[in-house]
């Protein structure tokens, strides 16, 4: 029994300090709001590792490349390293033969593969309170499946649904869309302390 208590009090204590976490995660994609004012997808060539695009401009998966990398993840380098190891797990939806670290990162579908793979995926749900502070959601903006991505927000609608930190073409803003489009994945980060 008593050990069954104790496991209880170290999981209770590990979740606190992921949400901790990952509420600092949504904090940190708000800071690009007036940083990241436009909405720039055309192809650049950008260093590697920890390479990116100027900060006043940038996609839909640059707000959570941004923002993850201030925990120390470098989306750029651990998703060409998979992609890399695991080419063939990973969507071909632009008739690639090899990885391309400009740009494979900043692709919604490659994101969803790679955090699938980490082990990150939590359910979807059309229940606000299932979507905590950082988490990471993916939607089909139409119907065509116009992949975007955004940070669940600590901020909530007076109905207590989760702002969504994205860009969604004109710079980070903080908005009220959780469910506006059709949800494609929910995943939930372990950051590093």
């Amino acid at each position: 029994m008593k050990f069954a208590a104790a496991l209880s009090f170290l999981f209770l204590s590990c979740s606190a300090f992921l949400m901790a976490d990952n509420a600092a995660l949504a904090a940190k994609a708000r800071g690009q709001i007036g940083v990241t004012t436009s909405y720039d997808g055309s192809y650049q060539v950008i260093p590697y590792p920890n390479g990116d695009v100027p900060k006043n401009t940038g996609v839909c998966t640059d707000v959570v490349i941004r923002a993850l990398r201030a925990f120390g993840l470098d989306l750029q380098k651990a998703v060409h390293e998979d992609m890399k190891a695991n080419f063939s797990r990973y969507p071909n939806l632009w008739g690639l033969k090899g990885t391309d670290r400009s740009i494979d990162h900043r692709r919604v579908p490659n994101l969803r593969t790679f955090f699938t793979r980490k082990g990150w995926s939590v359910p979807v749900t059309k229940t606000a309170a299932d979507y905590l502070p950082g988490d990471l959601v993916t939607w089909n903006l139409d119907a065509g499946g116009v992949p975007h991505i955004g940070i669940v927000s600590d901020k909530k609608t007076e109905q207590g649904t989760p702002l969504i930190i994205h860009n969604i073409g004109s710079g980070t803003q903080e908005e009220d869309c959780l469910f506006s489009f059709t949800i494609t994945g929910h995943y939930r980060p372990v950051l590093k302390r």
